[in-house]
Parts: structure tokens; sequence; C-alpha cells
């Protein structure tokens, strides 16, 4: 599912093409998604001038100048395309809502699967949205340091790795960059989370900010569905130092693989988290 490095490298990708375009024309060609778009979503956007792009955790949200609001999902396979008005390719069948704008620029909203999302509010009711109102801090916000981490984890019985994956603790986390997260700071995902504090909740911190920032420079990470709005491929996978690389060498790795196993793999809540026991505490 993309996480906060994917749908921050989409909006920062279509901002030069929607911010200040009108919408000419909206096509619903597939209203089940995740859940259904709202009726009446192609019209309330016909005409509208988009103001704004922005993003919480790991939705996309698209400011309109009439105070309405979108709010967008990638689900487990979306992705949004901008493609030119020229030797522009029919609809997809996977294409489920196309916007035209005035300038001639078509944006697709792709998702074979169909765990994505459109939906329709206005700018003032974001805050307090269902799916927006109980999310965490967001991690690269500049007042998201150690004691704020350690302060959302206090008193909870889970791991770390599990805690992590909570969007109420921080937005925009998933399982790719908290397993990479972890490793940069050295902790264990079986680490109970109450016990982080001081030294090591500041550590974290500063590797969450530096993995999601290595991996915004890189456009996110493409494992099967991923793409830029330019139709690019994400390409911090090629970096990970544990994520999907389960008896391999850690970066740096200095011991006998033969004999450590290298990384390792274990499940947590159903999820696979992959961590170096060697340099992991």
């Amino acid at each position: 599912m993309p996480e906060l490095p994917e749908v921050e490298t989409a909006r920062r990708g279509l901002e030069p093409v929607l911010v200040d375009r009108r919408l000419d024309r909206v096509q619903v060609r597939q209203p089940m998604l995740r859940w259904p778009v709202p009726a009446g979503f192609a019209p309330a956007l016909t005409g509208r001038r988009v103001t704004a792009l922005g993003r919480r955790g790991k939705y996309l949200l698209i400011h309109l100048n009439d105070g309405q609001a979108v709010i967008g999902h990638l689900g487990m396979s979306g992705s949004l395309a901008v493609r030119p008005g020229c030797n522009r390719p029919p609809p997809d069948r996977h294409d489920h809502v196309i916007f035209d704008t005035d300038a001639g620029v078509r944006v697709t909203f792709h998702d074979p699967r169909r765990f994505g999302a459109l939906l329709l509010t206005t700018a003032r009711d974001l805050a307090g949205h269902p799916l927006l109102a109980h999310l965490g801090p967001e991690p690269l916000d500049p007042g998201f340091d150690g004691p704020v981490l350690a302060a959302r984890l206090a008193g909870t019985r889970r791991t770390l790795k599990a805690a992590l994956l909570d969007q109420r603790v921080v937005a925009g986390l998933g399982n790719i960059y908290v397993s990479e997260s972890l490793f940069r700071a050295g902790l264990s995902p079986r680490r109970l989370a109450s016990d982080l504090g001081g030294t090591r909740a500041a550590r974290l911190t500063e590797a969450i900010r530096a993995v999601l920032t290595e991996a915004l420079e890189s456009g996110g990470s493409t494992l099967r569905d991923h793409r830029q709005p330019n139709g690019e491929r994400g390409y911090f996978q090629h970096t990970f130092a544990v994520y999907d690389r389960a008896g391999q060498p850690c970066p740096g790795c200095d011991c006998d693989v033969a004999i450590t196993g290298g990384v390792q793999r274990l499940v947590q809540g159903g999820r696979s988290t992959f961590f170096c026991p060697r340099r992991q505490r």
C-alpha cells in the first residue's frame, strides 16, 4: 500500500498541472471503489478551479475554489497519471475517474484492485472528517521529535513495530518505512513501545525523518504498482537496508551470513517485519 512518500510524490507531481487550473470535465467511469464515489461527484467538480493540493498521512487532499475538498486514497494499487492532450491513449479499463483541465491535461485515477477512494467534503470539515480526525502527527513536520513520539507511545502494551503502524500514533508510516526506520535507529521491532524514551525516541524520530526524506528524493518505492504521475517508477526500493531482504546481509554487514542468517523476517500482526537481530536491540 502506498505510504507517505508515494502519496507526497503524487501530490508534488500533480501540483504543477492541477493548481490554478479549472476542471473542464470530470468522468466517473467506475463508481465502486473502496467506498462508492459520491453521487454527483462529477458535476460538483466540473467547472471548479483547483486552489491547492495537500496531504494528510496517506491521504491526498484537493481543494477547490468553492470550498469543496476531495479526499483521495490510493489503496493497494492506485496511481494518478498525468497525460497531455496530444497523442493521448484511450482510457484503460482500470482508469476509473478522469479529470480534464482547461489546459488540455488529463489526470487519471488508475486502480486495478479498486481499494482506493475519492470522497467529497468541504475544506471546513476536513479536520473533523472520520478518515482524518484521529491521525497522529506528521513525521516530516518540524515539531515531530523524540518527546512527541515518546508521549504518543506511552502506556501502550504493543510492540514498537505494531505501534508505529497505527496511524493514530504517527501518520503516513507503513510496513516498508517502519522496517527501514527501525533498522536505521538500531531498534528491535519486538521492543515494547512504551519503553521508548529519551535518547532512543530521539534516534528513532531522526531515522524516520531521514528515511522518508530519502524515499521522497527517490520518488517513493515501486514494488508492484506505484508510479509517479509522469509514469516513472520510484527507485527507493533499490536502497532498502532490510525490507524484503530476508537472508541477505544488511548494509555494512561484517558477520558470517551463513551462520547468522542475515536479515530476518518475522510476522507481527499478520504483516512481515524485516530486521537485523545483531544491530537492532
